[in-house]
C-alpha cells in the first residue's frame, strides 16, 4: 500500500521563449504511465469541495492549468495538504490514497491525466469503507 508520503510534487518540462511557455508530456517519458483519460474540473463555485474518494489502481498526474486549489490526501494514517498554482508542476498521485480538493479559486483549471478509463469499479467512495480496505 502507498502512503501519501509517496505522492509527490513531478517538475514538468518547460520550454520558455518571448512568446510564452509551453509543457509538452509523453507517454513513456514524462509520465510513469500511459495516460488512458484525461479530464478537468472547470467553473468550481467558490467554497465548494471536489474529491472525497480514493482508488484501487488509478494513478493520476494532477495539474492546476489555471488558478489553484488545495489537495488532502490521506493514506488511513497521515494527511497532507498539496496546493497546486503552478502548471509546470504535476501532483502524482498513486493507487489507494484518499483524496479531497478545496480552496478552488475563481477560474481554477484542474487537470487530470488518469492511468486507466473511468471504471466506478476502481472507486472507494466511502470513508468508512476505504479504512476498511487499506487495513
Amino acid at each position: 500500500m502507498y502512503k501519501v508520503a509517496d505522492c509527490k510534487i513531478v517538475d514538468l518540462p518547460k520550454i520558455h521563449n518571448e512568446a510564452g511557455n509551453i509543457t509538452v508530456l509523453q507517454n513513456g517519458k514524462d509520465i510513469p504511465f500511459e495516460v488512458k483519460r484525461i479530464y478537468y474540473l472547470y467553473d468550481i463555485p467558490m467554497g465548494s469541495e471536489r474529491g472525497g474518494h480514493g482508488h484501487y489502481e488509478l494513478q493520476q498526474y494532477i495539474i492546476a492549468a489555471s488558478g489553484s486549489f488545495t489537495f488532502i490526501l490521506d493514506d488511513g494514517n497521515n494527511t497532507k495538504e498539496v496546493f497546486l498554482n503552478d502548471p509546470s508542476k504535476a501532483l502524482h498521485i498513486l493507487p489507494g490514497i484518499w483524496r479531497e480538493i478545496k480552496n478552488f479559486s475563481s477560474g481554477s483549471i484542474c487537470l487530470v491525466m488518469a492511468s486507466q478509463i473511468y471504471s466506478e469499479k476502481d472507486y472507494i467512495r466511502n470513508y468508512d469503507d476505504y479504512l476498511n480496505y487499506i487495513k
